[in-house]
C-alpha cells in the first residue's frame, strides 16, 4: 500500500514524462515552437524541482539543510537518565467553592464589556491599547470599563473583609 507522498511521487513522474515526450515532438523548425518549447521545458523543471523535494523530505540543492544542522551548531548530546527528573507537570490548583462562588458572582456582576476589558487586562496581561484594537473600542473607553471594574471588585472585597472581621469576632 502506498503513502499519498508515494503516490504523489508516480503522478508527478508520469506527468514529467509526458511533458519530455510532448518536448520532443514539437518541431523546431517553426518559430511558434520555441515559446512552447520554453514553456513546456520549465514545466519539466519544475516538475523535477518537486519530485526532488518530495523524494529527500528537504529542500533541493540546499547545501546545509534542517536534518543536518546541530552539526554546525556543536550540539552536544547528553544522557537525560543522569539528570534528576523534574516534574514539568503544573498542579491545578483547587479553589474552594466559597471563594470560587465568590468570583463567578463577581463576574456576573461587571457588565460583558467590563468583564472582558478586565478579564484581558488583568489575567491575560493585555495592554490597554491591544485590548482597544481586539475589541475596536477606543482606549479611554477601555480604561473607562477596567476602572469599573476594579471598583466593583473593591467593594466586594470591603464586603467580605467586613463579614470575615465578623467571622473572627464570633469565634
Amino acid at each position: 500500500m502506498q503513502t499519498w507522498v508515494e503516490q504523489l511521487i508516480e503522478e508527478y513522474a508520469k506527468g514529467k514524462y509526458q511533458l519530455i515526450k510532448y518536448r520532443e515532438s514539437l518541431n523546431m523548425e517553426n518559430p511558434l515552437n520555441e515559446n512552447e518549447h520554453r514553456i513546456v521545458s520549465g514545466m519539466i523543471s519544475d516538475m523535477e524541482y518537486s519530485l526532488q523535494w518530495m523524494r529527500k523530505g528537504r529542500r533541493p540543492y540546499s547545501r546545509r539543510g534542517v536534518d543536518r544542522r546541530a552539526n554546525y551548531q556543536r550540539t552536544a548530546l547528553l544522557d537525560m537518565d543522569l539528570f534528576p527528573s523534574l516534574n514539568l507537570e503544573v498542579e491545578e490548583s483547587v479553589i474552594p467553592k466559597r471563594e470560587r462562588d465568590i468570583i463567578i458572582d463577581l463576574l456576573m456582576d461587571m457588565s460583558y464589556r467590563e468583564r472582558e476589558c478586565y478579564l484581558l487586562h488583568m489575567a491575560q496581561g493585555c495592554s490597554m491599547a491591544e485590548i482597544a484594537d481586539e475589541l475596536n473600542i477606543t482606549k479611554p473607553t477601555v480604561q473607562t470599563h477596567i476602572i469599573r471594574a476594579k471598583r466593583k471588585v473593591r467593594r466586594i472585597q470591603k464586603k467580605l473583609s467586613i463579614e470575615l472581621e465578623n467571622v473572627d469576632v464570633i469565634r
